[in-house]
């Protein structure tokens, strides 16, 4: 041990979590019970949910004692602690100076809202998180989430609707339009992944590309007779209702079914990169793409696994989207692969490849929301979100790069 450093027990750091955790649940049911004021609004239950994810997260901590070893306590591993979770601090400090201009954002519902936004965001965000893990990127994210809402939606208008796409389309079962628009994206990953695996493209220019090539085909697709580049809309209810349906609607009014798929998509993914061959194939190319190869990894195979996958995922958060609004033009889905590339980033996937998981992109996209959510909920203007965003990215790839250099 050297000087200055304090080696604690793991099982004894997770107690510490736990007594803060019951603490908080404590301050939470006082205030709900004794001196709860409207003012306040839902903060109570916020932070008796606050303990028990804290005293859930320390029963992992002692299950993984042995696995994890001893917390060492130190400058350096404080000076590291802040540095890896600076975005997430700010973000703390910004949703204080939040409630203290409006209380009303301690809510359960601004909260379940927060969560129904990010969860198209985090299925987009998840595809390209593979991209970004081999140290590339793909620019034809948003686009193939807008060909996924024009194909599902033109699909899925009621029979009385006076402008519909295909007039003389009968009624087809929701499933069609969902597999026809998840089909096109896998389609576009199949070229997206051809062109970076076998003639060596980088993916900036290939998916860049395919970026052009798929909204051109888009806007010809939206452009036909006799829909004539009109906003689709007239959607079916039962296919709005994949992205619209509230559960549990005694919680607080209910929350979006959007939460669950998400969070199954994210179970899904977490399996994928955690505990498959492919996935480990992933890490290896980003990592040392010479070594994945002596090692026997199928590099061809694992890329174009990559893209298909991501496309995969593309359509589904384009099929989600359209259903949660209930409509779709050509133009849906534009500027998402940037949000969803900058969300992987602040979440801790590295531009260098290699780096990165399932809970930093989570962490990543509700950060993202919880910024423009809340910026709104004080009706900060637009611009200045955009230089707060900004900011926030400059800030997260600097510091990513500055481990990367350390290393």
């Amino acid at each position: 041990m050297m000087q200055g450093e304090k080696v604690i027990p793991r099982q004894k750091f997770a107690i510490i979590y736990i007594a803060v955790g019951l603490v908080l649940a404590a301050v939470g049911a006082v205030l709900k019970l004794a001196v709860y004021k409207k003012t306040m609004y839902d903060m109570p239950l916020i932070l008796i949910g606050i303990g028990v994810i804290l005293c859930i997260y320390a029963g992992f901590q002692m299950l993984s004692s042995e696995r994890l070893g001893e917390v060492v306590l130190s400058g350096k591993s404080a000076k590291t602690f802040l540095t890896n979770n600076a975005i997430i601090l700010a973000l703390l400090a910004l949703v204080v100076v939040i409630i203290f201009i409006e209380p009303r954002f301690m809510q359960i519902k601004v909260l379940l809202d927060i969560m129904t936004q990010s969860s198209t965001r985090l299925i987009i965000a998840l595809g390209i998180c593979f991209t970004l893990l081999i140290a590339g990127t793909d620019l034809s994210a948003g686009r193939m989430v807008g060909l996924a809402a024009v194909i599902s939606t033109s699909m899925m208008q009621t029979e009385t609707y006076a402008n519909r796409f295909y007039p003389n389309l009968p009624q087809l079962p929701v499933i069609v339009s969902i597999v026809a628009a998840v089909v096109a994206c896998l389609l576009f990953g199949v070229l997206n992944g051809y062109l970076v695996a076998r003639f060596d493209m980088h993916p900036f220019i290939a998916t860049l590309a395919v970026q052009v090539i798929i909204y051109g085909a888009c806007s010809l697709y939206f452009d036909l007779p006799p829909n004539n580049s009109q906003p689709i809309g007239g959607i079916r209810p039962d296919f709005a209702a994949l992205g619209q349906t509230k559960l549990l609607k005694s919680f607080f009014g209910g929350f979006s079914v959007l939460i669950p798929i998400a969070l199954l998509t994210t179970v899904i993914i977490w399996f994928v990169l955690n505990k498959t061959v492919f996935g480990k194939n992933v890490y290896a190319i980003g990592g040392n793409r010479e070594a994945a190869i002596v090692s026997g990894v199928n590099v061809f195979a694992t890329i174009m696994g990559i893209f298909i996958l991501a496309g995969g995922l593309y359509g589904v958060g384009g099929v989600l989207e359209a259903a949660r609004t209930a409509g779709a033009t050509n133009n849906y889905g534009n500027g998402y692969e940037l949000d969803a590339i900058a969300a992987c980033v602040v979440g801790g996937v590295s531009l260098n490849g290699g780096v990165g998981k399932i809970r930093g992109i989570v962490t990543g996209v509700l950060i993202f929301t919880v910024i423009q959510y809340g910026l709104q909920f004080i009706n900060v203007s637009p611009m200045w979100q955009q230089i707060i965003k900004g900011i926030i990215i400059a800030v997260a790839v600097a510091i990513d790069l500055s481990k990367y250099r350390k290393k």
